[in-house]
């Protein structure tokens, strides 16, 4: 298989991940797979959801193309990369920049980034499985890039540690 035939292979199969992953929400996780879903949906003390099953049958679908595809680097392993592409997108839009799962990315200046938060936080008003709207991850509705352009940025402020011991209060130490 030719580099570029790989390549298009991986891009096709990230690009199609979006509507498969829209589709799949919409209809299914706010369908007959809402029980497993509406952990996502409402808030918990738990580090982890029934919701992340998902993330544990995508993996295991991608792990196995790359896997069953290896052998000869056939198209079954180029769509594995796009999928493995597409959930490592996933994780750190949706986990960690939108829902804050890892604290290392809280907020972003980027325009498109904070239209599709705004999205996502409009998706979870809904604490039903009916209700929602934008179920994609990477596609954003214009209204929300209208929004975020109206609305300023974050700015960011440095946090300096507040002293602890009555020593560090009086320059002590």
């Amino acid at each position: 298989m030719t580099t570029l035939a790989a390549f298009a292979i991986s891009a096709t199969t990230f690009l199609g991940m979006e509507f498969v992953a829209w589709f799949m929400h919409r209809f299914v996780l706010h369908g007959p797979l809402w029980f497993l879903h509406r952990s996502h949906h409402v808030r918990h003390p738990h580090r982890f959801e029934r919701n992340d099953f998902f993330f544990l049958f995508y993996g295991s679908l991608s792990a196995l193309l790359i896997i069953y595809g290896a052998p000869d680097k056939d198209w079954r392993f180029w769509m594995g990369v796009g999928i493995a592409a597409y959930g490592t997108l996933y994780f750190f839009v949706h986990d960690v920049l939108i829902h804050g799962r890892m604290r290392f990315w809280r907020k972003s200046r980027n325009t498109y980034l904070r239209a599709l938060n705004m999205a996502h936080k409009m998706h979870h008003k809904a604490i039903t499985r009916d209700g929602s709207e934008e179920f994609g991850l990477l596609w954003v509705s214009p209204k929300y890039f209208e929004l975020a352009l109206r609305r300023p940025a974050p700015t960011r402020t440095l946090r300096t540690r507040a002293a602890s011991t009555p020593q560090d209060k009086e320059g002590g130490r």
